[in-house]
């Protein structure tokens, strides 16, 4: 056995054993008995955080059997099968069973099983079957149909994955010493690496490197700090970002919420960057804890679903109290008060819109899956309505206006001249960086040239740096060169590096900044930016090699070098997406943190019609009244801080808009929460991509475009639904109660409305999939209860009329007119009012003449003909004993079509009244 053979043996016995060992060792932190803990956790979850804030990095690493260069792919992989993901509770599907739990209990199939009860102990055999089918088939439509809704939902979310920078390393990495000391063997060693990982992969150990824009993926002990700013607001409701360092300072400290060094899952980095380690995942964090006590609550209810239970409550309390009256007046006129009981439930039965959870879920998945094949991801299926709705779409101008492919254009010294040394700082400030690298700093390193000439692995060592932030909009770098001297080179924005410069380079001679200087500068720079060129400053202060650690403080009496103008060309589809949107009644605002001359040249590019340009400081003077008029007049607000974004949409939704925000920096996340949509793309900052409620795939205009009118296409839908259901309910009910006070015997048994409303569903399950008039997409649409109300209150009468027909016809043609004959009456009704519903379903879905003007999809067209053959084919057919139905004479087909067409043509006629006076949304 040659030697190199003999060695790589050895090393995989090494890597065996330390296996091992620290398998052993791999669990997760120790609870340590402390008083006085936090009332907002768990005694031991608190303690345990407490405990790993005060502990030694050694120690603690020691505890989670991790390690400085963190954990092994395969150590991850053990605790993470032991543990589980990273994943809080509430945030796992439901089981099965739940699920089909949930999906039947609701006030509607909890009547329609009590009057299955009820029917059953009348030994009304075939009244219960019936019942019962309706229920079962209710129930599994309904869970069907959103089981696929949320694997739908669920695999567009797989494919924006939230990762976390998280450091590998190798077994050889700690086989290696062990080979030396026993053997003499040297092992080649493989450093540790940065890998990107989901964060549900995520286990206590792990060792993650954050910078800004990050989001907080687990419970995290700091190991080292530079600068790290950290929003809090969603845990503590502190406004102000809080700093936090890898030692604890206060030793005193008990409640978590004040440790210096914990960082808590779902808070985000502000600025600055550090190393932590997970000390807690998924539900043994502080965020997981707070969400399972939750877990059982619904949700507070979204305008969207409240839009929705309002007109479901409309329609329960009409029920309410028709019901009754049905019960009342058929008991006393008929004496059967059994019968009278099951007619009144059946009547309640036919008026709840049983259908409307399955038609909305199943409405808002398609909407999705849609959306989907135009790469737009939702996150939560509620914001397609909201999409639809939205009139004002609020937006940043870098990548949405833009190409967002910038470049470096230009590298000018003070007085716009060429220099070379511009862009060598301008290089080295972006080489050494570590903080939230943008597109500017990609499109400075892209000059490999400046690499070359430098070599900055051989001629500079970094030795600190200043994060950038964004109040002093600019960030620094140290660098020493050949160790010789220190440089600080500090890059940013224009007026925020003049405010720290106190001379200037001109050629070789370095001159003090005078007013004459500064008014010449501000030229220069204006001119740069009326080209459509983004301005970034860049100074430099040379300072003797004493210091090792740097500050904010440390950026003053610099000496401004030059700039370095970068261009973003506007996209080419951008003015034919803003020209879409406002052909589609939405108005589009640019809020960008860029200055106002860059910014208005742009919009001019791009055909956005200028009315008037806010600034970030005239905000800041400004009053809420002041500002709530001039958002609705200007639209186009430059030179922003997060805070005047957030802000202005606040102005916008209290202003009775429906406010769509689009963004995705770090600045734009108290906006995308504050909305009432929030859209990022998949390439933004984890915190915003966690704020947004959909997901662009593609950074375009024209994409959410597409979007709006899916949106509103989808609230057309579901409300042709609603409105159909309530007319047709409300002109049944007025049916009944003239029947039952006039006519001897019951005008339709309660099979016969179960059976009918049942038919009537069945054939509303295609409405998701229908055509919606182009007219109705060019406006924005909203819930309006009122509306709908009045809607039922104008048509509901219609459908009435012809029932009254009905009734007279077969009283006074067909002799339908004895407790004999009433299978006759009743088989007659049961035809006409089942045609009738359906039919109502082509008259409402549009303002049009049906069929001529606007056609529905096909397969709203195939269920229509199909329920209209079974209601015709069950009082004609073998099953007609079986409903307690009879076969109808030949005259009744022909006088049929008759009553139809008369109920169509003054539905028709209607619709026009009620649209020149109410409109038609």
């Amino acid at each position: 056995m040659n030697f190199t053979l003999l060695k790589e043996l050895f090393a995989g016995f090494l890597r065996t054993r330390h296996i091992v060992r620290h398998f052993r060792r791999l669990a997760l932190l120790e609870t340590l008995a402390q008083t006085g803990v936090s009332r907002d956790l768990p005694s031991t979850l608190a303690q345990s955080l407490v405990a790993a804030a005060k502990s030694t990095p050694e120690a603690l690493l020691r505890q989670l059997g991790s390690h400085a260069d963190g954990l092994t792919e395969a150590q991850a992989e053990a605790v993470r099968t032991r543990i589980g993901a990273n994943e809080v509770e509430h945030e796992k599907p439901l089981p099965w069973w739940l699920h089909l739990w949930l999906s039947y209990r609701n006030p509607f199939n909890l009547l329609l099983t009590l009057l299955a009860i009820i029917s059953y102990l009348t030994e009304d055999m075939k009244a219960t079957i019936v019942i019962g089918t309706m229920v079962v088939i209710a129930t599994l439509l309904r869970f069907w149909q959103e089981a696929k809704a949320n694997k739908a939902a669920d695999a567009l979310k797989a494919m924006v994955s939230t990762t976390a920078t998280v450091i590998r390393r190798d077994l050889s990495q700690d086989a290696a010493p062990d080979a030396e000391r026993y053997f003499g063997v040297e092992l080649h060693v493989k450093p540790a690496r940065r890998v990107e990982l989901p964060i549900r992969l995520l286990v206590p150990g792990d060792v993650i490197v954050l910078s800004a824009g990050d989001m907080i993926p687990a419970d995290c002990r700091v190991l080292s700090a530079k600068d790290l700013f950290v929003s809090q607001a969603a845990m503590t409701g502190e406004s102000m970002p809080v700093e936090k360092f890898a030692i604890q300072r206060d030793a005193s400290a008990i409640n978590p919420l004040e440790l210096d060094n914990i960082l808590f899952m779902g808070t985000n980095v502000v600025s600055g960057s550090a190393t932590a380690v997970v000390v807690g995942t998924g539900n043994n964090t502080y965020f997981g804890t707070l969400a399972s006590r939750v877990t059982a609550t619904d949700r507070a209810p979204t305008s969207f679903q409240s839009g929705v239970n309002k007109v479901s409550w409309l329609l329960i309390r009409f029920m309410l109290v028709m019901s009754p009256l049905v019960l009342f007046i058929n008991g006393f006129t008929k004496g059967d008060w059994m019968e009278a009981l099951l007619f009144a439930l059946s009547i309640a039965v036919g008026l709840t819109p049983e259908m409307l959870p399955m038609i909305v879920t199943s409405t808002l998945a398609k909407g999705a899956v849609f959306l989907s094949r135009k790469k737009v991801i939702v996150k939560r299926l509620d914001a397609i309505q909201n999409f639809g709705a939205m009139d004002v779409l609020c937006t940043d101008k870098t990548g949405t206006l833009t190409q967002d492919k910038i470049f470096l254009a230009r590298h000018v010294d003070v007085w716009g001249e060429d220099s070379d040394e511009v862009l060598e700082l301008a290089y080295l400030n972006s080489y050494y960086q570590t903080g939230l690298k943008n597109l500017l700093d990609a499109a400075v390193l892209e000059h490999t040239e400046v690499y070359r000439e430098l070599d900055p692995a051989k001629n500079f060592r970094k030795v600190d740096e200043i994060p950038f932030d964004f109040t002093r909009r600019r960030m620094s770098v140290v660098v020493a060169e050949h160790d010789e001297h220190h440089v600080l080179i500090t890059k940013g924005a224009v007026e925020e590096i003049l405010s720290v410069c106190t001379q200037v380079r001109h050629g070789e001679a370095v001159e003090p900044l005078t007013p004459e200087l500064l008014a010449r500068i501000r030229q220069v720079t204006n001119n740069l930016n009326k080209e459509g060129l983004r301005v970034i400053a860049v100074a430099a202060k040379e300072l003797p090699p004493t210091q090792g650690t740097y500050s904010v403080a440390d950026e003053r009496e610099l000496t401004l070098i030059g700039y370095v103008a970068f261009l973003d060309p506007p996209k080419e589809s951008t003015a034919a997406a803003l020209q879409a949107l406002a052909e589609h009644g939405v108005a589009v605002k640019v809020l960008t943190g860029d200055n106002e001359l860059v910014t208005a040249k742009i919009c001019r590019e791009v055909g956005l019609q200028q009315n008037g340009v806010l600034l970030g400081s005239d905000i800041e003077r400004m009053s809420d009244e002041v500002l709530a008029e001039a958002v609705e007049t200007h639209n186009v607000f430059a030179k922003l801080t997060p805070a005047h974004k957030e802000r202005i949409v606040r102005m916008l939704k209290a202003n009775g808009h429906v406010v769509g925000f689009m963004g995705d920096g770090i600045n734009d996340a108290p906006a995308l929460r504050t909305v009432d949509i929030g859209i990022s793309v998949d390439t933004a900052v984890d915190i915003a991509k966690e704020a947004a409620d959909i997901i662009l795939l593609e950074k375009s205009l024209m994409v959410l475009e597409e979007g709006v009118l899916e949106g509103r296409r989808t609230f057309a839908n579901m409300l042709k639904y609603i409105k159909m259901t309530a007319s047709s309910n409300f002109g049944n009910v007025f049916s009944v109660l003239v029947a039952s006070a006039y006519i001897p015997f019951l005008p339709m048994l309660p099979m016969h409305l179960l059976v009918q409303n049942l038919l009537y569903d069945i054939s509303q399950i295609a409405i998701p999939f229908d055509n919606v008039d182009e007219e109705l997409l060019r406006k924005p649409q909203r819930w309006q209860p009122g509306d709908i109300g009045r809607f039922m209150m104008f048509f509901g009468p219609i459908s009435s009329i012809f029932d009254l027909i009905t009734y007279a016809m077969m009283w006074f043609v067909f002799g339908a007119d004895t407790p004999e004959e009433q299978t006759l009456f009743q088989s007659g009704w049961f035809v006409v009012g089942l045609m009738t519903q359906t039919l109502i379903v082509h008259m409402i879905r549009t303002p049009k003449i049906p069929f001529v003007q606007s056609r529905a999809a096909t397969p709203l067209m195939v269920m229509t003909a199909i329920i209209i053959a079974i209601g015709i084919f069950l009082p004609m057919g073998p099953l007609a004993h079986y409903f307690k139905l009879q076969a109808l004479p030949p005259l009744y087909f022909a006088l049929l079509p008759l009553i139809l067409l008369a109920y169509m043509g003054l539905t028709q006629v209607m619709k026009g009244i009620y649209v020149r006076r109410y409109g038609w949304q």
